[in-house]
């Protein structure tokens, strides 16, 4: 299966015209590295097209009711509200080369989100950005095109990159078996080239790059215990897909997100929790929550700083150095519920339920979380999140790390002023549950189970069952 390289690659260009693409690639990549897709272009004028043309067929060149300038804008906001829909869904996010999805189920929800939205302007402006019919009309047909956009760009990009150049990792029966669903061929494998195979994650590195590869096959499920967080990582930043066998044991214990390549069922691996997509949609949620519900705890934190004014003295807020996403520092504020100098002596320490350097009448406060509520600022200047794991000290962190393997991917998510380990746990639960009930929200985070908590984290609070 090893092909030469100049059948795979192409002979190498010359240095002043690969020198010359450099340069003219460099504006593009970084456009690319914000988030910007030439699919925006594209769908762009197709959904715009489409609207165009649906109207067309419908009315031909005499539109009613309103003038031909109220049309062409409504079509400009609806055609900026689906891209903007598709992008918060993942439609513009780079799609791996081997087990490629179906684009028509993504692209249909998109599409439906869409038009809600564009019926939801209708009963806030009691105007629609274009006929009634036309909004169904628009549902199937803008699905069509922009999976066929998607589908044409793939099979573009396929062809300009040339045949994905794979890697096998794993025992030797597990690479015969590999090999021999490769060598069958399918729609799945899309001109993979197997050009190499290594019995371990050892030196995989060094096998990659001396062998160009693309895409690692981990064939067994223990080969991730040896890859993570490295080679992965490293892996990752150079732009290789790194996909893991799942096996029976895998597919029991609940794993949805499985592909098919060469016949063989995979999982993609990340080192990051939530694709850019995903952190820009939990952003926009956390702000639009934390400034719609800003008449209620503007108030709330005046009474309370009051109150801890009168019990505790000054100063009224408490500022600390937490960690929070990708291990970045940043400073936390927080009501004082302690005696001045409370770490002066034994240094940083974890909290007890009956601390005894709480001041009186501050333990509510606590027991509620009451005294969390500032960190709200926190999320406006995007340190944090409004659900999230709980930021952690960096002089704690590295003692829970040296005793909970994997406790660092807490750090793969914006840390939150409430959480699924706050929600489910106690005050006092060990940082080995706590890591259990983080990952568990990061890896299954979704819009919908971010409201979810915050309403739990409401009635938890008023329950004081904390």
């Amino acid at each position: 299966m090893n092909e030469p390289e100049s059948e795979i690659r192409g002979e190498p260009l010359p240095a002043p015209v690969e020198r010359a693409i450099t340069r003219a690639h460099r504006p593009l990549n970084w456009l690319w590295s914000r988030g910007f897709r030439f699919l925006f272009i594209i769908d762009a004028l197709a959904l715009f097209g489409a609207m165009v043309v649906i109207n067309l067929a419908r009315f031909g060149t005499t539109w009613p009711t309103y003038p031909l300038s109220h049309y062409m804008v409504g079509f400009s906001i609806a055609t900026v509200i689906h891209l903007a829909v598709g992008y918060l869904t993942g439609l513009y996010e780079r799609d791996t080369r081997l087990g490629e999805g179906s684009w028509l189920p993504r692209v249909s929800v998109a599409m439906g989100i869409g038009v809600a939205i564009q019926g939801l302007t209708f009963v806030l402006t009691d105007r629609y950005l274009m006929p009634r019919l036309n909004l169904l009309v628009l549902a199937v047909v803008g699905t069509v095109v922009l999976a066929g956009s998607r589908v044409l760009s793939r099979r573009l990009a396929n062809m300009r990159r040339g045949p994905s150049r794979v890697l096998l990792v794993g025992s030797d029966r597990e690479i015969a078996l590999a090999r021999g669903h490769f060598d069958l061929g399918g729609p799945d494998v899309n001109d993979a080239v197997v050009v190499g195979s290594v019995p371990d994650t050892a030196d995989l590195i060094a096998q990659v790059e001396a062998l160009d590869v693309t895409e690692v096959l981990l064939l067994e499920p223990a080969a991730f215990e040896t890859a993570f967080p490295e080679p992965l990582t490293s892996l990752e930043a150079r732009g290789v897909g790194v996909h893991q066998r799942v096996g029976a044991h895998e597919t029991l214990l609940g794993l949805r997100s499985v592909r098919q390549i060469a016949g063989l069922p995979f999982t993609r691996l990340r080192t990051h929790a939530l694709a850019a997509h995903q952190l820009r949609l939990k952003r926009i949620f956390d702000l639009v929550l934390v400034i719609t519900t800003a008449v209620i705890w503007l108030p709330v934190i005046g009474l309370l700083a009051v109150y801890v004014r009168i019990r505790a003295g000054a100063p009224v807020l408490y500022r600390q150095e937490r960690v929070g996403h990708r291990g970045h520092g940043f400073m936390v504020a927080k009501f004082r519920t302690m005696v001045r100098d409370a770490e002066a002596v034994g240094g940083a320490q974890l909290a007890d339920r009956n601390d005894p350097r709480v001041v009186p009448g501050m333990k509510w406060m606590r027991a509620t979380r009451a005294d969390e509520l500032p960190q709200l600022w926190n999320v406006l200047r995007g340190e944090m999140s409004v659900v999230g794991p709980r930021p952690e000290r960096p002089e704690l962190i590295a003692e829970f790390e040296r005793r909970v393997p994997g406790y660092d991917r807490r750090h793969q998510m914006p840390p939150g002023v409430t959480g699924l380990a706050q929600v489910h746990g106690r005050y006092d639960t060990d940082p080995v549950y706590k890591l259990g009930y983080d990952l568990q929200y990061i890896v299954n985070w979704s819009l919908v189970g971010d409201l979810q908590l915050v309403v739990r984290t409401i009635w938890v609070v008023l329950t004081r069952r904390v």
